[in-house]
C-alpha cells in the first residue's frame, strides 16, 4: 500500500495539528487532568490515521481485457437505470453509479482503454451523493472515453462532504485501462453512462473494487 500524492498536503496539515494539539494538551492538562489529555491524544491519533487511510492506494493489478468495463472506484452500486443524457450523448444511456463512503479508496480509474474525447468540469451544488439530482446538479467532472468498440462517459460527482474533484485527463489523450483518471476527496460517487444494451454484470447494493470488479461487458 502507498499514499496517493493528492494526500501529501492534507496529511502534513493533519500531522502538524496532531503534534501542536498534543503538545499543548500534555503541557497544560496532563498534570491536573491526565485522563482528558490521553483522551485528546486518542481522538487526534484516530483522526490522523483516518486521514492517512483515506489517501491509501492498495496494490492491485488490473487485468487488461478489451471486452469488459471495470469499476472506476471502490464503493457500492447505488443506481442501475436507463436515463436520457443531456450533457454529451443527447440520447438514452444506462447509468451505473457507485457510491464511495469516506472509508473507501478514493482514486478513480479508467474503466476502459481508449482516447479522451471530452473532459469538462461543472460547478454545482453539494447535495448528498445518493440524491438522484446530484448527477446533474452537483459539482462534477465528466470525461468521455472511446475506442473502436464503445464510447462511455465517466462522471466524478462531489457530495455533501467531498468538495475537491481532481481529474487528470485532457481531450485527445490516450489512456490505459486501469490507469488513473482522477481523485475525489472525502466521499462521493462516480457515474458511468453506457450504451443501451450493454450487458451489466453487477447488482444494486453490490460492493465493488476499482480496477478489479467487472461492471459490464461489451
Amino acid at each position: 500500500m502507498t499514499i496517493h500524492r493528492e494526500g501529501f498536503k492534507s496529511i502534513s496539515i493533519a500531522a502538524v495539528l496532531f503534534v501542536i494539539i498534543n503538545l499543548l494538551t500534555f503541557n497544560f492538562l496532563s498534570p491536573s487532568l491526565p485522563v482528558i489529555a490521553w483522551l485528546v491524544f486518542a481522538v487526534t491519533l484516530f483522526f490522523l490515521l483516518f486521514i492517512i487511510s483515506f489517501f491509501r492506494i492498495p496494490r492491485r493489478v488490473t487485468p487488461i481485457n478489451p471486452n469488459v468495463i471495470y469499476s472506476p472506484c471502490d464503493g457500492k452500486v447505488v443506481v442501475i437505470e436507463e436515463i436520457v443524457d443531456v450533457e454529451y450523448f443527447k440520447d438514452k444511456r444506462i447509468q451505473l453509479s457507485v457510491f464511495m463512503s469516506p472509508a473507501n479508496v478514493h482514486v478513480n480509474l479508467n474503466p476502459i482503454a481508449g482516447e479522451v474525447n471530452y473532459s469538462q468540469y461543472h460547478k454545482g451544488k453539494y447535495l448528498v451523493a445518493w440524491n438522484p439530482k446530484s448527477s446533474t446538479e452537483n459539482e462534477r467532472h465528466s470525461v468521455v472515453l472511446s475506442n473502436d468498440r464503445i464510447v462511455i462517459l465517466v462522471k466524478q460527482i462531489a457530495g455533501a462532504v467531498a468538495k475537491r474533484i481532481v481529474n487528470y485527463l485532457q481531450p485527445g489523450q490516450k489512456v490505459e485501462q486501469g490507469g488513473e483518471l482522477g481523485f475525489i476527496k472525502f466521499g462521493s460517487r462516480v457515474d458511468i453512462l453506457l450504451p443501451v444494451g450493454t450487458k451489466i454484470n453487477v447488482k444494486l447494493n453490490e460492493v465493488v473494487k476499482g480496477g478489479v470488479t467487472v461492471l459490464a461487458e461489451y
